[in-house]
């Protein structure tokens, strides 16, 4: 497997799995912020159960968490429905459910890109038979060009193109979460 650690500027000299930056470190942070500020204006005076989506969500979460002005509580849930492939599945398979019920509790679930929306259209119903005081999500990434079922995202930080992005949480196959930036991988490494 080739080194993955890179920063934001290509070195001439070696491979780059990254054909480009889409969304940089210092524009990620802005919007984190920004979203941090309308989330804390929309629920002023409530508490926030914020419902991360394991792996993806967690460096969008932990911005945005850093970012509210308003108390927030944290869980976590793991869903699979793209396994090791480039593409969604469409078949949603829960890995680990909520540790703490969120009846009467008013919900945001951040998730890392949503797509076709399928997924999250499913994780919305699930979470909504739960009886929640109110349902929400948020986003850091959206590519609505390919979505396939009509989903409510309430907050997002970008709308990108249809294209394989990695980094700020996202992977293939496990790898590239940890870039500090959305990056376009070159279709070589997935075989795109």
């Amino acid at each position: 497997m080739r080194d993955h650690s890179l920063s934001e500027r290509e070195d001439s000299g070696s491979y780059n799995p990254i054909a480009r930056v889409l969304v940089s470190r210092r524009r990620l942070a802005a919007r984190a912020a920004q979203l941090g500020a309308q989330i804390s204006a929309d629920y002023a005076g409530q508490e926030l159960h914020m419902v991360g989506i394991l792996k993806g969500a967690t460096i969008f979460m932990a911005d945005l968490a850093r970012a509210l002005s308003i108390p927030a509580t944290f869980d976590f849930m793991a869903i699979s429905s793209y396994g090791a492939g480039s593409q969604s599945s469409g078949v949603v398979r829960f890995l680990k459910d909520l540790d703490e019920g969120i009846e009467g509790r008013h919900v945001l679930i951040v998730e890392d890109i949503v797509d076709t929306g399928l997924t999250l259209h499913y994780l919305r119903e699930s979470l909504a038979a739960r009886r929640p005081a109110s349902l929400a999500v948020a986003v850091a990434l959206d590519k609505s060009s390919r979505r396939q079922v009509a989903v409510p995202v309430e907050y997002v930080g970008f709308r990108i193109p249809d294209a394989f992005v990695v980094g700020y949480g996202l992977d293939y196959a496990g790898s590239f979460r940890n870039l500090p930036y959305v990056g376009i991988l070159r279709p070589e490494v997935y075989g795109g």
